[in-house]
């Protein structure tokens, strides 16, 4: 379970990492007395995504007037497809240097992982890795306080910056264990006047862990809309940004066609895994939200198990005839039935393949002139 920023920053607050003096609003009412009070702000919309600047959803403002006009603008609307229903209005900081520092879970090597960087306020993934420091921790013993000044260290800092940055550290990683984080990451830590503070936070909490700190974390609904509509009909969905709508009867075939779709120079539009049903219904729901995400193209792919071919084929033909399907769209039968279920999606004009790879190749060529 993802948490809001003003979450992550509370629980930093209240285990003693500093962070800018701020106020969550629901609408605009009382930022002109907030911004009265503290001065030039940062008005920052509070959604589940990341690069919510390039994406206009942090805005700045120098005096009340502005502050509340520019929060308005900011309630009123959809980023990422997320639409804000809060906003942080904080002290706005000069800064002097911007640190990134988090700490995840190394699967592979089964212990919680540090990293910090001297580079940050940018995504860590734009980071060049010899600017990475990477510290693994035995829970054991946990992070000692020498470590954390070994890693001040590697990262040039000194004197009280130095105190100040290492305790943070070693309090982040107390917060990581207290809260069974599955990751912690403060991006940037700045150094504004003379002080290090998280200005921004970032945390991801086990949901199974959830009924231990139900006061101090609330429940986070993470689901797009889409997503929302995806789960109450009991479809797998997750909402992606690209090119192509799938539908697979799988996590693991659903899968695999995304990484093709990728391999192949396209985009998925998202992930879906309809399940083993084969109904009209089912279909035409499935269908319904891929549509509404406004695909280029789709993709269907299907594995006949228990689900036979030929019966999803007939739910495919009665929701082409009943849903006006504008794009592309490319379907993938195999298994039990499969040369009659593509025997009728032919007959209705509907071009259906045996092996994924003609599949993906085709849908992507759909999409690629389409853009020509």
């Amino acid at each position: 379970m993802k948490l809001y920023e003003y979450m992550a920053k509370e629980i930093f607050r209240n285990n003693g990492i500093p962070v800018p003096q701020g106020r969550v609003f629901t609408n605009a009412k009382g930022v002109r007395d907030f911004v009265a009070q503290i001065g030039p702000v940062a008005i920052k919309s509070q959604i589940l995504s990341g690069g919510r600047g390039k994406a206009g959803g942090i805005k700045f403002a120098s005096d009340p007037q502005e502050a509340t006009e520019k929060a308005r603008e900011l309630l009123a609307t959809d980023l990422k497809g997320l639409k804000v229903d809060l906003i942080l209005v904080e002290q706005k900081l000069t800064i002097e240097k911007e640190l990134y520092l988090a700490i995840t879970y190394d699967g592979a090597r089964r212990k919680p992982l540090l990293i910090a960087s001297a580079a940050g306020g940018v995504e860590i993934e734009q980071v060049a890795e010899e600017l990475l420091v990477k510290r693994l921790i035995d829970i054991n013993i946990g992070l000692q306080p020498y470590a954390a000044r070994e890693i001040t260290r590697q990262l040039g800092l000194t004197g009280q910056i130095a105190k100040e940055v290492a305790d943070i550290m070693l309090k982040l990683y107390q917060i990581y264990r207290k809260y069974d984080a599955e990751l912690i990451e403060i991006n940037p830590l700045v150094i504004a006047d003379s002080q290090a503070l998280a200005a921004d936070g970032k945390m991801t909490v086990d949901d199974d862990a959830a009924y231990r700190f139900e006061k101090d974390v609330p429940l986070v609904e993470e689901k797009t809309t889409v997503e929302q509509r995806a789960a109450e009909l009991g479809i797998s969905y997750v909402e992606l940004d690209g090119e192509i709508g799938v539908m697979a009867n799988g996590a693991g075939i659903t899968m695999a066609t995304l990484d093709l779709i990728n391999e192949f120079g396209s985009s998925p539009r998202n992930f879906m895994d309809a399940g083993g049903g084969s109904s009209r219904e089912a279909t035409a729901s499935a269908l319904e939200i891929l549509l509404s995400t406004q695909p280029k193209a789709l993709l269907i792919n299907i594995f006949g198990g228990i689900t036979r071919c030929d019966e999803v084929a007939k739910a495919i033909i009665q929701v082409k005839e009943s849903i006006d399907i504008q794009v592309p769209m490319v379907i993938r039968l195999v298994g039990t039935n499969e040369e009659a279920g593509i025997a009728l999606l032919r007959e209705h004009g509907i071009e259906s393949y045996r092996k994924i790879d003609e599949a993906v190749a085709n849908v992507v060529a759909f999409v690629k002139a389409k853009g020509a």
